[in-house]
């Protein structure tokens, strides 16, 4: 049985952990160690953390964040905001990060995801796309946090960043994200058919279904979460959860 990886998507600004509903009114939900420590004890896959205000803020993400991130957690975890430099990368992973997460800047300058894959190995390079989907349908590319409009198609970013040599593609619906009404699965689709790199989907989960859809109808290879994991009930009170491993097995149980 093929059981697909699901990771938290953690967003952090200004050192805390926060989630956004559709990249805006970023709220406050705590101490992102807390959360590291919970996701320890629930075994999740793998952890992402994203901070949403580097880029805007021209810096990069906090490595002294990323060196208690990586003393206290005992999975692999990715960390992207602000990455424009391979002494950055070098840095990060030095520091104990498995993977880097490069956004705007891999839209901006491409090569920089084949410096990256041919310095450290495409193992190391995850490329996010976070899309809009727009009035006529098409979808288009936008980076520093959803703010600034690229004109270009995410198929075309996917395929290029494939060609660069990354090693997987992060793809987020903006309209979709907090909402946890289900992942844009023709987004999904989309980016999982024009490219043969690992998938991961994000931004909409709201139930363990929906995971089970973006494999089987989006063709993604992994699945990434953030309100589904830190919101309990209708008030969305905050409760760091993730599924058991049972949980998992029964939800992916007729993959192949």
């Amino acid at each position: 049985m093929f059981r697909p990886r699901v990771m938290p998507c953690l967003l952090l600004k200004d050192l805390g952990l926060v989630k956004t509903v559709q990249f805006k009114n970023p709220r406050y939900i705590g101490d992102p160690m807390n959360a590291v420590r919970i996701f320890n004890a629930k075994e999740a896959d793998e952890l992402v953390f994203l901070d949403i205000c580097a880029t805007r803020e021209r810096r990069n993400v906090d490595v002294t964040l990323v060196e208690k991130i990586a003393a206290e957690t005992m999975m692999p975890f990715a960390v992207g905001g602000g990455i424009r430099s391979i002494e950055m990368v070098r840095e990060l992973i030095a520091s104990g990060a498995e993977k880097v997460v490069i956004n705007s800047f891999a839209s901006e300058s491409p090569e920089f995801i084949r410096e990256i894959a041919d310095t450290f190995g495409s193992q190391s390079v995850v490329v996010s796309i976070d899309a809009l989907k727009k009035a006529n349908g098409r979808y288009e590319v936008m980076t520093c946090a959803g703010t600034r409009s690229t004109g270009l198609d995410p198929i075309v970013l996917a395929r290029k960043a494939q060609e660069y040599g990354a090693g997987e593609i992060l793809i987020t619906s903006i309209e979709r994200d907090g909402l946890m009404q289900g992942y844009d699965l023709e987004l999904v689709s989309l980016v999982s058919r024009a490219v043969s790199l690992p998938v991961i989907a994000s931004g909409g989960a709201g139930k363990l279904a929906d995971f089970r859809e973006a494999v089987l109808s989006g063709g993604a290879l992994a699945v990434a979460a953030g309100s589904m994991f830190v919101y309990h009930g209708k008030r969305r009170a905050v409760l760091i959860s993730f599924p058991s491993k049972v949980e998992l097995l029964e939800t992916f149980s007729d993959l192949e």
